[in-house]
C-alpha cells in the first residue's frame, strides 16, 4: 500500500495546506507506511494508478480540497481515500448551506443572510446594506461564503464599515455571507470515526489577542492562546461535543471533521465545519489529540486502513 498524501494546491491556503501535508507525512512514516506527498498537477492521476494499492490522504485547505472536487475526482477514478465524500465536502464548504443544515436539524447557529456580490449592483448597495443591519443588527461579522481559514473575514461595527468589509469579502468570492457577531468562548471540536461511531475530541478554547480568530491570528505564532480541554464547566464542555457530533453526522461527514462553534450564554452555538481541518504546528486537531493521548500518526494510520477496506 502507498498512502499518498495530497497537499498545496492553487488556494490562497496553499502554504498552510503544504505544511500540514509534511506534518501528517512524518508522521504516517513514523507508523512504517510508505508515503508519497504530492500536490495536485498533471501527474497527479498517473501517479495513483500506477501504485498498486493507492490510498489518498486530501489535506488540501480551500479551493478544491475542500468543495468536493478532489474527492469526486477520487472516487471517480476509484482510489479510496481518506475524509468525507464529495457530496458532504461541497455542502460544508458552502458556509451559507451549512448553516441552514445545520439549524434544520434544531441546533442554534446565528442569524445569517447569504448575498451574491451582483444582487448589490441590480438592487442598489446602500438600500441592501441599510437592510442588513435592520435585519441582523451590529456588530456583524461578513465573509465569504466559500473560503477557509478566516481568509476574507471582518468583523464590522457599524454601517460606516459595510462597505469596505463587503469588497474585502467579495475578493475571495462572489457570494457573502453576513451574520451576527456571536460572543462567548470560542471552541474547535474535532471529531473522529472508528469501530464504535463518531466520537468528540477534548475542545480546544481559542483566546485571539486580537479578539478576532482571523488568518493572522491562525498561523502566526505566539497570536492565540489555545487551552484544551476548554476552560468552562464539564457540562458546557460535553454540551460542545454532542454539537460537533450531531454536526459531522447532519453534514454527512466521515473520518474527521473539525467543527468551530462559540459558546453564548451556556448555549454552543455553530459557526462552522471543516472537512480537511489544518495539522500544523499551530493548528487545532493536533491539539485535541494531545489533549486526547492520541498519536496524529496513529489515528491517520488508522484512518487509512478504514478507506483501504470501503474499496473492497
Amino acid at each position: 500500500m502507498t498512502v499518498f498524501v495530497i497537499a498545496g494546491g492553487l488556494s490562497h491556503e496553499r502554504e498552510v495546506s503544504l505544511r500540514s501535508g509534511k506534518r501528517l507525512a512524518a508522521a504516517l512514516r513514523k507508523q512504517g507506511l510508505g508515503v508519497e506527498e504530492v500536490d495536485v498537477n498533471a501527474e497527479l492521476v498517473s501517479q495513483l494508478l500506477d501504485a498498486a494499492d493507492p490510498v489518498a490522504v486530501p489535506v488540501l485547505h480551500g479551493g478544491l480540497g475542500e468543495d468536493g472536487a478532489l474527492r469526486e475526482a477520487l472516487w471517480t477514478l476509484g482510489v479510496p481515500f481518506v475524509g468525507s465524500d464529495g457530496a458532504s465536502s461541497r455542502r460544508t464548504f458552502d458556509k451559507s448551506v451549512a448553516t441552514r443544515l445545520v439549524k434544520s436539524a434544531g441546533l442554534a447557529t446565528p442569524r445569517q443572510v447569504a448575498l451574491p456580490d451582483d444582487i448589490f449592483r441590480e438592487l442598489g448597495a446602500q438600500a441592501i446594506m441599510s437592510a442588513i443591519g435592520d435585519r441582523l443588527g451590529f456588530p456583524l461579522m461578513v465573509k465569504p461564503a466559500r473560503s477557509g481559514s478566516a481568509l476574507g473575514a471582518t468583523k464590522v461595527d457599524s454601517a460606516d464599515e459595510l462597505p469596505s468589509a463587503l469588497v474585502g469579502t467579495f475578493a475571495y468570492g462572489k457570494m457573502a455571507v453576513i451574520e451576527e457577531f456571536i460572543t462567548g468562548t470560542e471552541l474547535a471540536v474535532t471529531v473522529i470515526d472508528d469501530e464504535t461511531g463518531s466520537r468528540a475530541l477534548p475542545p480546544v478554547e481559542i483566546r485571539p489577542t486580537s479578539n478576532v480568530y482571523d488568518y493572522e491570528a491562525r498561523y502566526t505564532a505566539g497570536a492565540t492562546r489555545f487551552v484544551t480541554p476548554g476552560d468552562l464547566p464539564d457540562e458546557l464542555l460535553e454540551a460542545a461535543g454532542r454539537l460537533a457530533v450531531q454536526t459531522h453526522e447532519v453534514l454527512g461527514h466521515r473520518d474527521i471533521s473539525r467543527v468551530d462553534m462559540i459558546v453564548r450564554d451556556g448555549v454552543p452555538v455553530f459557526l462552522e465545519s471543516n472537512v480537511a481541518p489544518g495539522l500544523t504546528d499551530t493548528s487545532l486537531v493536533p491539539l485535541a489529540f494531545e489533549a486526547a493521548d492520541l498519536d496524529l500518526g496513529e489515528v491517520f494510520a488508522r484512518l487509512v486502513e478504514r478507506a483501504r477496506l470501503r474499496s473492497h
